[in-house]
């Protein structure tokens, strides 16, 4: 399962984003750290190794209903093409 793992001292929660089993403890030990989310930030920052998290759902990792909103909602902006100066 891919779902938060939370981080940081008391009331200023950050959390991170963990690949791990569906059985173990919330801050059990992880398979593997995909990503970090900082919800005490304006605006949230959200950073999310999207290739490693296609990776694990490939491999039949479901994700948790908050990291799939996090990834709804912070889609990686698509580059524009590259705009080339005219002189």
């Amino acid at each position: 399962m891919i779902r938060l793992a939370r981080v940081g001292a008391r009331k200023q929660p950050h959390y991170r984003v963990v690949v791990i089993e569906k059985d173990r403890a919330r801050n059990g030990r992880s398979v593997e750290v995909v990503g970090t989310y900082n919800p005490r930030t304006s605006p949230a920052s959200v950073q999310i190794k999207r290739d490693r998290v296609d990776y694990w759902t490939s491999k039949g990792a479901q994700l948790s209903e908050t990291v799939g909103k996090l990834l709804a909602k912070y889609q990686p902006v698509e580059s524009v093409a590259e705009e080339v100066p005219t002189a």
